[in-house]
């Protein structure tokens, strides 16, 4: 039943195309599992382009994104290793190979004995679960380290960074003594009401940085065929616990931000692991089953409208939609040219938010904190003016970009110039 309507939303995709978007940019090309191998020194990224780096690469030592990006890597390099088994608490399986953490808006309830069942807070986040109890402080840790250490080896050639990030990997996800199994059965759990949530498959979303981070450390033989093949089988048995287990069934069903997240990382593991088929499926159903229900005719996202802090969740639920349409670049889908027959489409949700990039206190929804959304939008908006080939849209992108000069993305993406 699911395979069939994969199919169904794909034919259904390619039906509601926008001719606009329907060119290939020119430059190096995904080409499915193997992603820019073939043209990037057998790197296996997906999302990161090797035209982009290479340009940052040459003028790395000017940005203060390129500083701030060595000064995280350096960190890294001299800091510890991480794995699920130092944490503190045991999960409900017994297992400390099992990932565990908590859901983040939860609250002890001072009007109950030890606080339990613990009460909701929208967008205020409990400390409590970024202690040692638990195990998503880490796996931000991990995956950061990963991340920097890879990219400041592609910047230096220096072997050093390469040995620490394969060490991590090792660690994480390798060694039987340390390894995390791949699950997420107790993740976002709330004390004195379950042991984990559907929500808690989005504490993997960080993992998505593992998978370019992997892919940069190839020329460097610090993975060797058997770790490579090791991390592959991971990723592939993460996908299959997503497809079956009934937490990641329930995250799939989501119709919020979290539904188009647990795609969007199914996607990413479905091409390390290489599963390009499945890959495609789940891209090919981005329109009809993400982007039609959620997008409204004037472009807002309701159910992220409705939030505490309405405009993070907007750009946040639109993050893994453009990161989908990037690789649809992988598979030959595309994502961004879909919209529906009254308009409704990628497009279309940017432009809503686009008129109050540098204006976040003037946003006409609930928003906690508009200063901390300044900055989110930058790369949305780059890829944006890239796909569509729109002024504005790189307008709204610099604008965005001054709010994080030290931000990733100024290195991996490249600004759009009409």
């Amino acid at each position: 039943m699911i395979k069939a309507s994969y199919a169904l939303a794909a034919v259904l995709a390619a039906a509601c195309l926008a001719p606009a978007a329907q060119a290939a940019e020119p430059g190096p090309q995904c080409v499915g599992a193997q992603g820019y191998a073939a043209s990037f020194g057998e790197r296996r990224t997906f999302r990161w382009r090797p035209e982009w780096l290479a340009a940052s690469k040459a003028r790395r030592t000017d940005t203060p994104a390129y500083k701030a990006l060595i000064k995280r890597a350096d960190a890294a390099l001299a800091g510890p290793v991480y794995t699920v088994t130092d944490k503190l608490r045991t999960p409900p399986s017994g297992d400390k190979h099992d990932y565990i953490s908590m859901g983040p808006y939860w609250w002890p309830d001072p009007a109950k004995p030890k606080g339990e069942p613990y009460v909701r807070r929208d967008g205020q986040v409990n400390p409590e679960r970024n202690t040692k109890a638990f195990d998503v402080t880490a796996l931000e840790a991990m995956s950061g380290a990963v991340e920097a250490l890879s990219l400041a080896y592609y910047f230096t050639d220096d072997a050093r960074y390469a040995d620490k990030a394969a060490q991590l990997l090792r660690v994480w996800f390798l060694d039987p003594a340390t390894r995390m199994n791949p699950n997420a059965s107790f993740a976002q759990g709330v004390p004195g009401r379950t042991p984990g949530r559907a929500e808690g498959v989005l504490d993997t979303f960080r993992l998505l940085r593992v998978v370019e981070g992997v892919g940069l450390l190839a020329p460097s033989k610090a993975l060797s065929a058997a770790d490579q093949a090791g991390l592959e089988r991971w990723f592939a048995d993460y996908a299959r616990w997503m497809q079956t287990s009934p937490t990641g069934r329930e995250e799939r069903a989501a119709t919020n931000n979290h539904g188009i997240w647990y795609d969007y990382q199914l996607a990413t593991f479905a091409l390390f692991a290489r599963d390009e088929a499945l890959a495609r499926k789940v891209i090919a159903k981005t329109g009809e089953v993400r982007i039609a229900p959620q997008v409204a005719a004037d472009g807002g996202l309701p159910e992220e409208l409705k939030r505490t802090r309405a405009l993070h969740y907007s750009y946040f639920a639109l993050e893994p939609l453009v990161g989908l349409a990037d690789l649809g670049r992988c598979v030959g889908v595309d994502v961004w040219g879909y919209q529906t027959k009254d308009g409704r489409g990628l497009r279309k949700a940017l432009g809503f938010l686009a008129p109050y990039v540098g204006r976040e206190a003037s946003f006409p929804h609930k928003e906690l904190n508009p200063a901390g959304a300044a900055g989110e939008g930058a790369e949305l908006f780059t890829l944006a003016a890239w796909a569509y080939g729109d002024a504005d849209f790189a307008k709204a992108a610099a604008v965005s970009a001054e709010a994080s000069p030290n931000a990733l993305e100024r290195l991996l993406i490249a600004p759009y110039e009409p």
